[in-house]
């Protein structure tokens, strides 16, 4: 993967998709050749009724209806194609920020909020689309009607089109000086409706609470802050836009007259025929719109660089040498020596050894902040950022990565998150078990006794977040994950805390009991008959 700069990504993408975009493309070439045909037959007419030709001035009105009305058809057509051309971009983008995501180490993908994520799949995306894909065909279709409008012109008199290419230059000079304050506004927008989205969350998040406590009043004014801080910014790039453009607007008016002048002079003097005063004109002013939109393109495509920059785009290098084989189930034992881990300069663990033997059933206890959920995040590959060693039968852990470590291991921590779809699968995660299987997990994981009461059973919605199950339901639904997925080593971060106590003793009973499972679980408590159950339990003490 590698990062985008400036416009790279944009031309990536368009790349990339070329064929849909060129056939939401070329159709605009016909309809802007056509307006330039249309402002020709006009001169005609024109010239007709000054000839006193009815028959001529009849035969250029019908020619002019039907060249109008095979350019409204043709421009629905137009707008079909675009609007699938900036569909597959659209979720090509996605596609890849979602790519960007997955590859994320634990770490870094946890450094920023999921506001953050969400404004990048949401937010960026539509900026993007108005900053950059719309103006992009916008841009084809303004930039065939100034080559169009420069032809026609051509076929009046050559003097006009020197003069075009002359105001030309001078209206696309304009924007440029503008362009690096626009990329900076491009920059504060991105940056501020991602901070924004993380504090809409997190104020629909706190909601039960602050009406709970009477603070109803935080949440309407958290509410109007985090709308005022995306509006901000988007006010002050809509204000240097359409100063930019108003200026860019009086030197194109300024330019036409003096174009119009010029082909009345040429009327005047014999060059052309008088019914070109009015073509003349309506090219001029097709020509000269062009260009003042072009700059405006320009600039909308500076600020939509920031939102193209945060973007990974997949590496176009050589692949990388193939990782090492995934370890093989665990044959003898986890083997921890001397380990030091600490968060941003405080020591959490320090010169820490362990042992888990294959099969075994290990209990980690201690206050809290001794580093329980550490350890199990390490032997995750969650924490590359270690000393001291964790080997695999004598492999060391650092040989693989996360993804490779994990395809041995289940972990359930406390705080369980459920997909919003149906208890069976968020069991299976889309993979296909025996009936046998699925009773089993149901059944170790004491989740059996819960879909006997629930009407669709399985099949059951668990709701956003798994919020229509309980707590304890939210758990055994993870265990029964866990169990099915049948993995050699199970981590477990106080997994059955939400559980009353029988039916945390049905599941810890058969966890312990099951001779293939290597189960290291964090409790804070653990009652003297439980222990004894254990092979080893290991007191962690806080780093002083």
């Amino acid at each position: 993967m590698r990062k985008t700069n400036d416009a790279a990504g944009m031309a990536y993408y368009l790349k990339k998709h070329r064929w849909p975009v060129l056939l939401g493309a070329l159709p605009t070439l016909v309809v802007c050749g056509g307006q330039a045909g249309a402002s020709l037959a006009t001169a005609q007419l024109f010239q007709a009724v000054f000839e006193g030709s009815l028959s001529g001035m009849l035969r250029w009105v019908v020619l002019l209806v039907g060249i109008w009305i095979s350019l409204m058809t043709l421009g629905v057509v137009l707008e079909i194609l675009q609007a699938r051309a900036i569909r597959k971009l659209n979720n090509a983008v996605r596609g890849d920020i979602a790519a960007a995501l997955l590859h994320m180490d634990h770490q870094a993908y946890h450094s920023k909020s999921t506001g953050e994520y969400l404004s990048q799949f949401t937010n960026d995306i539509n900026q993007i689309e108005t900053l950059a894909w719309r103006p992009f065909f916008q841009l084809v279709e303004m930039g065939a009607t100034g080559v169009f409008s420069v032809l026609a012109l051509l076929t009046i008199h050559w003097s006009l089109v020197l003069a075009a290419l002359v105001t030309a230059v001078v209206m696309l000079f304009v924007p440029q000086l503008f362009n690096k304050r626009m990329e900076r506004l491009g920059t504060v927008c991105s940056q501020e409706q991602a901070a924004a989205t993380g504090s809409w969350k997190d104020l629909l998040a706190g909601r039960d609470v602050l009406r709970f406590f009477g603070r109803e009043g935080r949440f309407a004014e958290g509410s109007r802050q985090a709308s005022e801080q995306i509006e901000k910014p988007r006010f002050r790039l809509a204000y240097v836009k359409g100063f930019v453009n108003s200026g860019v607007g009086c030197i194109n008016v300024f330019c036409q007259v003096l174009i119009i002048g010029l082909v009345g002079l040429l009327a005047i003097w014999g060059y052309t025929q008088p019914g070109s005063l009015a073509a003349g004109g309506n090219l001029c002013g097709m020509f000269h719109n062009a260009l003042g939109s072009i700059a405006g393109l320009l600039l909308s495509f500076s600020s939509a660089k920031p939102f193209f920059e945060k973007i990974t785009l997949p590496s176009r290098e050589a692949p990388a040498a193939k990782s090492p084989a995934c370890p093989a189930p665990i044959q003898d034992n986890i083997s921890v020596e001397g380990l030091s881990f600490q968060y941003e300069g405080k020591p959490v663990l320090e010169n820490a050894s362990f042992q888990f033997k294959r099969g075994g059933k290990y209990a980690l206890t201690g206050p809290s902040g001794c580093g329980k959920s550490t350890l199990l995040k390490l032997l995750l590959g969650w924490l590359p950022e270690y000393d001291g060693s964790i080997r695999f039968d004598g492999k060391d852990a650092k040989a693989f990565t996360p993804e490779q470590l994990q395809q041995q291991m289940s972990y359930i921590e406390q705080n369980v998150f459920l997909f919003n779809t149906t208890i069976r699968d968020n069991i299976t995660l889309g993979e296909t078990f025996t009936h046998e299987q699925m009773e089993k997990a149901l059944r170790d994981s004491a989740l059996i006794g819960d879909l006997a009461a629930m009407p669709q059973g399985l099949d059951t919605l668990v709701g956003e977040e798994g919020g229509s199950l309980s707590g304890g339901q939210k758990q055994r639904v993870a265990i029964a994950r866990a169990l099915i997925h049948n993995r050699s080593l199970l981590l477990v971060d106080e997994g059955t805390s939400a559980l009353d106590q029988k039916n945390a003793d049905i599941v810890e009973k058969s966890l312990l009991a099951n001779p293939e499972l290597t189960l290291i679980l964090v409790s804070h408590h653990l009652t003297p008959e439980r222990r004894e159950q254990f092979t080893k339990v290991y007191a962690l003490e806080p780093v002083a």
